[in-house]
């Protein structure tokens, strides 16, 4: 990688922070108030079902009854891990072995078809097309590519541009674009399993 890539890089990556960093500042600005009743049950073990058992497939009624889509997201997610992990590690690509190249490049492609496939569902499908802001159609779409040429990218250097370009473009758009929600996305798992937890709703016996 060029110094100017890595200065781009640098430089996308400090907006990013940036921003998120402003939504942190807004989101603890924001009023907190305490629960007075007496708790029903533990705050802690509701923190942990929410970021535990609370995420399977049958712990909600839409994820059990859209399993197909469920899977959809979680191949996307594991996508954009590892295509984030690559844009990490592409300064140090001669180090990595070759196992860790295929492993890369099969899971961010298996994420951008999981993705294009997502952007299809939400363009044909009736419901989800009046749902869709042109916000979602354009993260999807924008975190698809970059995933389509980190696939390519780590398959063969011929992609390498254009995955630091749609790299920089992402990280860029994290904080101005509904892809933040990977950042409030831990504020409300958090506070689902601290309400309800308290409440004994959830992370009892009979959620174990």
């Amino acid at each position: 990688m060029t110094p100017a890539w890595a200065i781009i890089l640098l430089g996308a990556l400090a907006v990013s922070v940036w921003g998120l960093w402003g939504h942190l500042r807004r989101t603890l600005a924001r009023p907190w108030r305490p629960e007075l009743s007496r708790a029903a049950g533990s705050p802690g073990r509701g923190v942990i079902y929410a970021f535990t058992w609370g995420m399977a497939p049958w712990a909600k009624e839409s994820t059990r009854l859209h399993l197909l889509a469920y899977l959809r997201g979680v191949v996307f997610h594991v996508g954009i891990a590892a295509g984030l992990a690559g844009l990490a590690l592409i300064p140090w690509r001669a180090a990595v072995p070759a196992a860790g190249e295929g492993a890369i490049a099969v899971a961010a492609a298996a994420g951008a078809v999981a993705g294009w496939g997502g952007l299809l569902v939400r363009v044909t499908e009736h419901n989800l097309r009046a749902v869709s802001t042109p916000d979602d159609l354009f993260s999807v779409a924008l975190v698809s590519a970059f995933l389509s040429a980190g696939a390519g990218a780590w398959w063969g250097p011929r992609w390498t541009a254009p995955y630091l370009a749609l790299g920089a473009l992402t990280l860029v758009a994290i904080p101005l674009t509904k892809i933040r929600h990977c950042f409030y996305f831990f504020f409300s798992r958090y506070f689902f399993g601290l309400f309800y937890g308290r409440r004994g709703v959830v992370g009892g016996v009979q959620h174990e």
